[in-house]
């Protein structure tokens, strides 16, 4: 067991530094468990950690990636993320639920997801040289301007993405990010919170679409990116490369 001073330690950093963490994920509504900061303090005390699908992250700060490190490694999975040890399964046409805090702070925000297939397991993957394929993009409705992070939180941090029923079967990484842009004013304040998943896709599809290296996907300066989210938005340009048609 982590020493008693170790625990508090542990479960403070948690409530008050992990909120940008996905918790639980299912796919096809069977639940797994995602990475959480214990499993980092767990480590650095030579304890154990489980074997999961989620992607090891050090979330160590407010838990974001700032835009003057898009073009760091770091953005792909988190910081210094490294693979996790598991795959899940989920069949093409189907869904991976993502449980974030259910008390998000922040309702300023597009909701992205993003598949790069793996050149064998996952958990061997190279983050480096992660093609992502981005599969789900939702940013504001522009009649109530309402954001999709706003609906993540009346959903009570729960997130469900549909797998295309067209994607080939295979080891894929599925990495989901939140973006936050309660500080987009400022060029750098925006809030990248990105979260990686080992997931192995079942199904007749066939579809091998090509995708983005991770620190090609977005720039500091983009419009989705560096913006002011405390006005009527009427033409939100959502960050990264275009929406696969798949």
């Amino acid at each position: 067991m982590l020493a008693p001073f170790a625990l508090v330690v542990s479960g403070f950093a948690t409530t008050v530094l992990g909120h940008g963490m996905v918790t639980t994920f299912k796919t096809d509504g069977v639940q797994h468990q995602g990475f959480v900061l214990d499993y980092y303090y767990a480590k650095r005390n030579g304890q154990s950690v489980p074997n999961i699908a989620a992607w090891y992250a050090e979330n160590l700060d407010s838990g974001f990636v700032a835009p003057n490190n898009y073009g760091k490694a770091d953005i792909n999975c988190h910081i210094n993320a490294t693979p996790g040890t598991l795959s899940a399964n989920v069949t093409a046409g189907g869904t991976v639920e993502f449980q974030w805090p259910a008390t998000w702070p922040h309702p300023h925000g597009p909701i992205l997801t993003y598949v790069a297939k793996c050149s064998g397991e996952c958990s061997k993957a190279d983050k480096s040289q992660l093609r992502w394929v981005k599969i789900e993009a939702v940013g504001i409705n522009y009649s109530t301007q309402k954001w999709a992070s706003q609906t993540l939180i009346d959903q009570k941090g729960k997130w469900t993405t549909k797998v295309p029923s067209s994607l080939a079967s295979g080891n894929y990484v599925f990495r989901h990010e939140i973006i936050a842009l309660h500080g987009a004013g400022s060029l750098n304040g925006a809030q990248n919170y990105p979260q990686c998943f080992n997931i192995r896709v079942t199904g007749s599809g066939t579809a091998n679409p090509s995708g983005t290296l991770g620190t090609a996907l977005y720039k500091n300066t983009d419009p989705g990116i560096h913006l002011n989210p405390y006005t009527t938005i009427t033409n939100y340009v959502m960050p990264g490369p275009a929406l696969w048609s798949g």
